[in-house]
């Protein structure tokens, strides 16, 4: 039998107890291609696709976007995990069914402007990027804001515009939009946005302050309808929203 040495027994016992503390170091540095083209493999056929999500466009968008790109390093190793996880300043990044749900729901086609009202690191507007011909992103918290267009145009996406700002407010000067999609939860469907959606276009956004509910809307003849979807869980949407409840 190997005589297994007291470091390695000790690195070990670690991995067992701890294993988010050596796992992000695990993803990031051994054999990284290898391990995370698995993972994420993974994540797109057991988290997304065998839950319904049908859109090959959507699911080639999702295999392509790496999201241990979008995620802090000391989470690395859940990057493809079941789950939100924290991107600083009280934020997180979606759930990888979510965020793949929601962009289904917007039915893109390819030559689509959108609006995303809450950039986060950017992985929601990436994966749009795949899917649109323009994407306009919003985040009001401003290192963020910062932080997501540098990454984005590190990993080389021209077709995204971010900016720091309030997203209650939309993006008037570049609307109307054919689809619209909020990773922050109002309380309500803020009418700025409404009226910056094209005739025939979509939105969808989680809606409610304590039970919340994902709710798709198309605009048709200057009136919404609407769809609820299922129940989520987001950070709220701050700004104007929480000035103008009603």
């Amino acid at each position: 039998m190997r005589k297994i040495g007291l470091a390695t027994l000790i690195f070990f016992l670690l991995l067992t107890v701890f294993p988010h503390c050596t796992n992000g170091k695990r993803v990031s540095e051994s054999n990284p291609k290898g391990d995370v083209k698995v993972m994420h493999e993974k994540m797109v056929e057991t988290q997304i696709k065998a839950r319904g999500v049908k859109d090959p466009r959507v699911l080639s968008a999702l295999l392509k976007v790496e999201r241990h790109r979008f995620v802090p390093e000391e989470y690395l190793g859940s990057a493809y995990s079941d789950q939100p996880l924290p991107i600083g300043e009280g934020q997180t990044i979606s759930q990888p069914y979510i965020v793949a749900l929601m962009t289904e729901l917007l039915e893109l086609k390819g030559d689509e402007k959108v609006l995303e009202i809450g950039t986060g690191s950017g992985y929601q507007a990436a994966v749009l990027a795949e899917l649109a011909r323009e994407v306009y992103t919003i985040e009001i918290i401003e290192p963020l804001a910062s932080a997501a267009k540098n990454r984005l145009l590190e990993l080389g996406y021209q077709n995204i515009k971010v900016k720091a700002g309030d997203g209650y407010l939309g993006w008037p000067e570049a609307a109307p939009f054919d689809a619209l999609i909020i990773t922050c939860a109002p309380d309500h469907i803020p009418e700025p946005l409404v009226e910056q959606l094209k005739e025939g276009g979509r939105m969808v956004l989680p809606v409610g302050a304590y039970a919340q509910e994902l709710k798709k809307i198309v605009k048709r003849s200057g009136k919404i309808e609407t769809i609820d979807i299922i129940p989520v869980v987001f950070v709220p949407m701050t700004g104007d929203a929480v000035k103008k409840k009603k």
